[in-house]
């Protein structure tokens, strides 16, 4: 192998590398969060539809999944880190305030939920949640999740919000 075409292929083997690493380096994990298993179980696939009145509502799932219920509390300027899911959660706003941000969103848009709030996280899609507030913030999550899979994925932060 001539020198040349031995350079060239070193540096295209660091250049990867560094590329790699700078996708680990990126990921942000959490600060100031505290997690408490309260429960998990496994579910068997489920397909439900329920109507009360003009209420309603659909579950589908697919192979087994793992529901786990956690509270989660974090500390003031406390942060979930980028991250995603591999299903969806259903949130409950305990106490405190927790604001939410959406990796797609070009505005960096807060969307601020209060105690007493419930939202669902569909899952799949990059977003943060932080204490912005001088309290503690407590949630309560359940997740449904395929089983074996983790149910959080540090993700890179979004190249909208400035931190």
């Amino acid at each position: 192998m001539k020198i040349r075409t031995r350079s060239m292929l070193a540096g295209t083997l660091a250049l990867a590398a560094v590329v790699a690493l700078a996708g680990v380096v990126m990921a942000t994990g959490a600060v100031g969060l505290t997690s408490t298993s309260i429960a998990s179980g496994t579910l068997d696939p489920v397909k439900i539809n329920v109507r009360s009145g003009d209420w309603g509502a659909k579950l589908r799932t697919e192979g087994q999944s793992t529901v786990a219920v956690v509270e989660n509390r974090v500390a003031p300027g406390g942060t979930f880190g980028w991250h995603s899911h591999p299903g969806p959660s259903l949130i409950i706003v305990k106490s405190g305030t927790i604001t939410f941000y959406h990796a797609d969103d070009p505005t960096c848009s807060p969307d601020v939920r209060h105690a007493g709030d419930a939202l669902i996280d569909e899952g799949t899609d990059v977003h943060v949640g932080r204490n912005e507030g001088t309290v503690d913030v407590v949630v309560i999550v359940t997740r449904i999740i395929p089983v074996g899979a983790n149910p959080r994925n540090d993700e890179p932060a979004s190249p909208f919000c400035g931190f």
